[in-house]
Order: structure tokens, then sequence, then C-alpha cells
């Protein structure tokens, strides 16, 4: 997560986050407790942008459940298909339609 200034932690050793009121300058909004640090880093980015960034869910876990919800539509539409348009798949275009749908099935099982 940045703190600004090139400053960066990871958010899920964030313990605390509190806004500077007293000695606010150039760079110094807020302090962040980090798990297993005594004393708090100085974020240059507000209370409140720093909070929005903890509670946001990251993209890597979006783009995971969208993928997977992808593969789920896809799945949904693979088992649509009957055998004899497989067959004819396989043998014009040299995809398996059931080795996809198998492969699809274990991702989503993980």
């Amino acid at each position: 997560m940045p703190l600004g200034y090139g400053k960066y932690v990871r958010s899920d050793r964030v313990t605390a986050v509190v806004p500077i009121e007293e000695e606010r300058g150039a760079g110094r909004r807020t302090f962040v407790y980090v798990q297993d640090q005594s004393d708090p880093l100085v974020a240059s980015r507000a209370e409140d942008s720093v909070v929005r960034d903890l509670v946001q869910e990251p993209r890597e876990v979006t783009r995971v459940r969208q993928q997977q919800e992808i593969l789920r539509d896809l799945l949904e539409d693979l088992t649509s298909v009957n055998a004899t348009v497989r067959d004819i798949v396989r043998d014009q275009s040299e995809l398996d339609l059931d080795i996809t749908e198998r492969r699809i099935r274990e991702v989503l099982e993980e």
C-alpha cells in the first residue's frame, strides 16, 4: 500500500491509522502503525485515502474473481455442446472441448 513519497507498506501489517494534528507539515498527514514496529511511519497521504486503500479489495483478488466468473460461464456453455459438435470441433480445429472442460473444472475446484 502506498504511503506517498515512495514509501510502501504491506496492508495486512497495518494496525492503526491516525491523522497528524500537531506538527503537520509538508509530507506529514497521517501516522501509520505497522505490526512489529514501535514507531509509526509518516504518510504524506490523508487518513481517509489510506483507510480507503486498506479496505479496498486488491486488484489481484478482483481479477481472480473475474477470471473465475468467466471460467464458470465458459464451463456452463461447454456443457451444452453435444457429442457430435464436440467431435466436429476436435476433427476440424484440433481443439478438444472435453479436455478444455475438464481443465476448467479442475481449476474451479482448487
